[in-house]
């Protein structure tokens, strides 16, 4: 299942914090949340696997 752990305020935000945790061997997914139309403006979902939570919260606070 997978897990909200962040939820970022641009779809840029969200790219750079995906790519952070990508780097880091996480598997990530981005949800935008919103309209369909919304552009680079849309608050983004950042989910991992439930079993990584712990430790993709880890590399994000040390943002």
């Amino acid at each position: 299942m997978w897990t909200v752990v962040y939820i970022a305020p641009s779809k840029k935000e969200a790219e750079r914090i995906k790519n952070l945790l990508s780097s880091e061997g996480f598997l990530v997914k981005l949800r935008e949340l919103g309209l369909n139309q919304c552009g680079h403006h849309c608050s983004v979902e950042i989910l991992v696997p439930e079993a990584e939570v712990d430790e993709a919260l880890e590399v994000i606070n040390t943002l």
